[in-house]
């Protein structure tokens, strides 16, 4: 039988459907999916709309294509819920560890690929954190501590770790906030974060992210 689709998008349209196929267990986990042809007759649409369709299925985990075999069912389970959803649900710990991982990732990938434009808004950041934190203005210090730590995440040249720091980031000030009630930790740790600007700059990944590991207090051995 025919399934018409009468959305604009036909390829999300039609990874949709095929998606409710596989989880309602019309499809097993390892079955391979009919040929493109077959697909075409049953959607009512063109190829090119099944090769998407395809497409967004085997990005989200759930299809995995061989080549010059078929289309196979990789995953009978897909994650559904937005990594910014999972942020919201998680704890502080579980927060703090991600924290952790991505500081430490981004500070060893700054001091390989930082740029002199990048070294400029590190610093920058670092002054706004040094000035805010010895005048005991907590909003301002977090912001500038945040946006330090996301300069560095930039410096990286990776476009996902950034993204994820900047998620991370969001959830991190409302964390901030919440342990947080004056400035004086922020100055305690003034001397670490100069440290790991001093490190970027010469070019050290290894120093730098030993130095992100003792800010964030998990001293790397």
């Amino acid at each position: 039988m025919k399934t018409l689709i009468q959305r604009k998008s036909l390829a999300d349209e039609v990874a949709s459907k095929l998606q409710k196929q596989v989880l309602s267990g019309h499809y097993k986990l390892h079955d391979k999916l009919p040929i493109e042809p077959e697909l075409m007759k049953t959607f009512g649409v063109g190829r090119s709309t099944i090769r998407e369709a395809v497409k967004i299925l085997v990005n989200s985990g759930l299809l995995r294509v061989q080549q010059g075999v078929g289309t196979f069912v990789e995953n009978i389970r897909i994650q559904t819920d937005p990594i910014e959803q999972r942020f919201k649900r998680a704890d502080f710990k579980e927060l703090d560890e991600v924290r952790q991982l991505l500081e430490m990732k981004i500070a060893e990938k700054a001091a390989i690929n930082r740029t002199e434009k990048d070294i400029n808004q590190i610093r920058i950041h670092l002054l706004a954190r040094k000035e805010a934190a010895e005048s005991d203005l907590l909003e301002n210090c977090i912001a500038a501590d945040v946006n330090f730590h996301i300069s560095i995440a930039e410096a990286s040249q990776n476009e996902i770790l950034t993204d994820l720091y900047k998620t991370v980031s969001i959830h991190l000030t409302n964390w901030f906030h919440s342990i947080y009630a004056d400035t004086s930790a922020f100055r305690h740790t003034q001397q670490l974060h100069e440290q790991l600007l001093k490190d970027i700059i010469a070019c050290n990944p290894k120093k730098a992210w030993n130095t992100a590991a003792k800010i964030i207090g998990h001293v790397s051995q």
